[in-house]
């Protein structure tokens, strides 16, 4: 009985830090990417294509970036074939939390940087930021970002490390930008320095952490022995 009562505080207390960590993941993750759109050096890879058709067409970032997201998932449970799993349909009702958390930060952030080392002290921050919220968020099994669910499953299908699928998934969504820009006339809309460097450099970001902090977590979480 004794046994049997330390097992479930365990379990209780490992799930309580899964679902803390993967909060705070979430959390941090949509500050990042807003803190991003406010460098004014272009957006994170992660909502270029949504910000891009929003900025074109006078919409709502948070709004069409939902849809983004609906259309990943999709894309996400078809690829997956028999691996998929029904849950990841929750991360639909997840992405209609994380865009009103970029709404409420993007309405807290309300400032404009007027020189370029500001820039990129913010874009540091940003880009950190980014990387660390999706290493915490993906690492809890739970529900992810859409684009960084559609990312985990696709480096679990090629074999390949998180970062690297990453760097790649991020490097197609500023191409697809890039077209919808050029289609759109407006050219390199929601492009520019900063969306290079957290192209290249989140995905590093996430191989880093990983690399000191995911056994850790998992440890906590009760998701590694």
């Amino acid at each position: 009985m004794k046994q049997q009562l330390k097992s479930t505080v365990r379990d209780k207390r490992q799930w309580g830090w899964r679902i803390f960590i993967y909060a705070v993941g979430i959390i941090i993750l949509a500050l990042g990417v807003t803190l991003n759109t406010k460098t004014g050096l272009g957006v994170s890879p992660l909502i270029s294509v949504p910000y891009s058709i929003a900025s074109i067409n006078n919409l709502n970032v948070g709004n069409i970036t939902f849809i983004y997201y609906c259309l990943v998932t999709g894309l996400e449970l078809l690829i997956a074939g028999k691996k998929r799993r029904w849950i990841d349909l929750l991360q639909i009702p997840f992405s209609v939390v994380f865009t009103r958390f970029m709404n409420l930060f993007s309405g807290i952030l309300d400032f404009t940087l007027q020189h370029f080392w500001q820039q990129l002290m913010v874009l540091t921050f940003a880009v950190i930021l980014t990387g660390i919220g999706v290493s915490m968020s993906v690492n809890m099994r739970l529900i992810p970002n859409p684009c960084d669910g559609f990312v985990h499953l696709a480096g679990e299908l090629s074999g390949k490390n998180m970062g690297l699928v990453k760097n790649i998934f991020d490097i197609c969504n500023v191409g697809i930008t890039f077209i919808i820009g050029i289609l759109g006339g407006q050219f390199l809309v929601g492009i520019g320095l900063g969306t290079i460097i957290t192209m290249l450099a989140v995905g590093r970001i996430v191989a880093v952490f990983n690399s000191l902090t995911k056994s850790k977590m998992e440890t906590l979480a009760g998701l590694k022995l």
